[in-house]
């Protein structure tokens, strides 16, 4: 009795602070907009045990993964111990010892009290010792406090059992605290004066811990599991709509984020994967995607005068964005970058602070329909140069609705292969048609630029002529548009089937409809466009199509889900280079040259067409490694393909 009212006040005092502590956040939280996040909740469920169950995105940087899953599998068998320290006291007459708690329980303690401090030793490692570059930006000295309780809290349970061993206790399942049983002894201190102590440490440090735990990033031993059960289920392609309770189509403070994005900063980790793969980042731009997170999450702490947008966060941080979608991919946690970045930007348009070339762009798209500024008759001239009619889809029913997209439509650097697609639908019988003047840009960037009313216009005028039309099925060449036609125009009721020509073609060479000729084997590299291939699952068909065409594909170490952003999204090819060290066109080529061996820098996008060719001039090295897009490497075996030989190995 002596020690429980002691260790009740101790423990009432530590609840109340951590209450304290939390109180911000808490009210938040409760205060924050509805989000519509509880349904399915067995597929939620599923992607709990997935991602920490497994660390399925832990273990993707291996030393990572494993002291995480050490140190985290250790934390819950080291459960035990505290709740017999709290309860044994507590609740006079409380013991595990029915349950094996001197036995089997007891040595799992043991052990696992040695792994988590090998856990926290390879922690410990990689922060000072090897210090990734992807830790720039994240709290020291609180990671420097955990690691610090951690030892503590396990040094002492050791310790005391030490203690209870030195004092005539059984230590046969304690091998670990019976050797430090052993070391007690011979330096002459007392048993039940270092049991005590070694107690009094032990409770004192759990309370410690849990007091500093909502001022600290380490918050998310409790907020990964409901942020990542809360994640958003719906098309990765799918950006936030405004929701119709919103006076403003953007969102100018923290407290006009949902509950789910507020509660995304919070669990923030700070463990830097998103910043080591943002493309922006690497540039040199003013973009970070965890500071982001990290800024706005300081800012719900502890509110300042500063406004959110160009305040807490910059404009120039929000437009270096590319929403390829990178930071969410590597988020172990699933942290909604995106959405936040969509939202502010359209803030920042309905203010009118846009860029030059971004307010260009976004003018020529109200006038014309496209980002060029060109004519909606020069559209489909790219045609005029095939050997062949193309049909009108506005006109006579087609199987193929071909939505052809402005660069494939308009940039020099883009229409011979646009032509070339046409030629291989030819060549397979594929009966398809264009909306020539009729098309308009598919929104997909405009959206994500903020711009919500201009891409509800264009969405709406080309969902129109679409539905206008008789056909089964859209291809696109533009991963973009792929992208908009898919999944954004949802949210205006249509639902098309839509692939990429990519997926088309494979199905025909796949049914014996296109018959190529094969090439020798030459080595190539392939880039996966972030809007088909991250967004959309589109990683297989371009494989195959290679493959296929006779090619040997070497892949990037960045690739598939991993691949690294052409720099040219979310408007960004709009805007211009101020500010960059290196465009990522330019990173992801050096990593191409990097193979060696490769022939061919082969892409499945107009804009990375355009992004890359541009790469390659600049560093001097398009005699090293030629740009050409799938289609270019597929020759039929059709008669009128033999104008058409495969690409020049170089």
């Amino acid at each position: 009795m002596a020690s429980t009212l002691p260790l009740w006040a101790l423990v009432i005092t530590a609840l109340a602070l951590t209450a304290w502590r939390s109180r911000r956040y808490a009210f938040a939280l409760a205060n924050a907009p509805a989000a519509a996040r509880f349904d399915q909740p067995m597929r939620r469920l599923e992607g709990v045990m997935v991602a920490i169950g497994l660390h399925r995105k832990m273990l993707r940087k291996p030393l990572s993964g494993v002291l995480h899953a050490i140190i985290f599998v250790s934390f819950f068998v080291l459960f035990t111990a505290t709740i017999d320290a709290f309860g044994s006291r507590l609740f006079p007459g409380f013991s595990l010892a029915a349950i094996g708690g001197e036995t089997w329980i007891a040595s799992l303690q043991d052990i696992f009290s040695v792994l988590m401090l090998v856990g926290v030793g390879l922690a410990l490692y990689q922060r000072y010792v090897m210090r990734p570059a992807r830790f720039a930006g994240s709290s020291g000295s609180d990671a420097a406090i955990i690691y610090v309780l951690i030892v503590l809290i396990v040094a002492s349970l050791l310790l005391e059992a030490a203690a209870r061993i030195e004092g005539g206790a059984d230590g046969s399942w304690r091998p670990v605290a019976s050797a430090l049983a052993g070391l007690l002894d011979r330096a002459g201190i007392a048993a039940p004066v270092a049991e005590e102590v070694f107690y009094w440490i032990h409770v004192g440090a759990i309370l410690a811990f849990l007091i500093y735990i909502p001022g600290s990033k380490h918050r998310h031993m409790f907020l990964a599991a409901p942020n990542i059960y809360f994640r958003n289920l719906e098309p990765r392609g799918l950006a936030p709509a405004v929701p119709e309770a919103r006076e403003a189509p953007g969102v100018d403070s923290l407290g006009k984020f949902d509950w789910k994005q507020q509660l995304d900063l919070l669990s923030c980790t700070e463990c830097g994967r998103c910043q080591a793969v943002c493309p922006a980042y690497a540039a040199g731009l003013p973009l970070s995607p965890k500071t982001l997170i990290t800024d706005m999450r300081d800012a719900l702490a502890a509110p300042t005068a500063l406004p959110l947008v160009g305040g807490v966060i910059s404009g120039e941080t929000l437009w270096a964005c590319t929403t390829c979608r990178a930071c969410m991919e590597a988020c172990p946690v699933e942290i909604e970058h995106l959405p936040k970045i969509i939202d502010m930007r359209r803030h920042l348009v309905d203010e009118g602070r846009v860029s030059p070339g971004l307010q260009e762009a976004l003018s020529n798209l109200t006038r014309l329909g496209n980002s060029m500024g060109k004519p909606s008759k020069m559209r489909a001239r790219w045609t005029k140069e095939l050997g062949f009619p193309v049909k009108d889809a506005r006109e006579e029913p087609v199987d193929v609705l071909w939505f052809v997209g402005d660069y494939a439509s308009y940039d020099p650097r883009v229409q011979e292969i646009t032509r070339k697609v046409a030629e291989l639908l030819t060549a397979a019988g594929v009966d398809f048609g264009i909306l020539f003047d009729a098309e308009r840009n598919s929104g997909n960037d405009v959206r994500r630029a903020g711009e919500e009313g201009l891409f509800e216009t264009l969405a709406q005028s080309n969902i129109d002529e679409i539905n206008a039309c008789r056909f089964n099925r859209i291809m696109t060449t533009d991963p973009h548009s792929l992208n908009a036609l898919k999944n954004d125009y949802r949210h205006f009721g249509a639902a098309f089937e839509v692939l990429h020509y990519t997926a088309l073609l494979a199905e025909l060479i796949a049914e014996g409809k296109l018959d190529l000729r094969v090439a020798d084997g030459a080595r190539v590299t392939y880039h996966d466009p972030c809007y088909l291939g991250r967004y959309n699952g589109g990683f297989d068909a371009p494989r195959a199509l290679i493959r296929a065409a006779g090619y040997t594909l070497h892949d990037m170490p960045r690739c598939r889900e991993n691949s690294f952003c052409c720099g040219a999204g979310g408007g960004r090819i709009w805007q211009g280079d101020d500010g960059v060290t290196e465009r990522p066109s330019e990173n992801r080529i050096r990593e191409a040259l990097s193979l060696g061996d490769v022939a061919y820098f082969v892409v499945a996008c107009p804009k990375d067409k355009v992004m890359y060719t541009a790469a390659t001039d600049a560093l001097g090295v398009a005699d090293k490694l030629k740009v050409v897009d799938i289609a270019e490497l597929l020759v039929p075996r059709a008669s009128h393909a033999t104008d058409m030989p495969p690409v020049e190995t170089t």
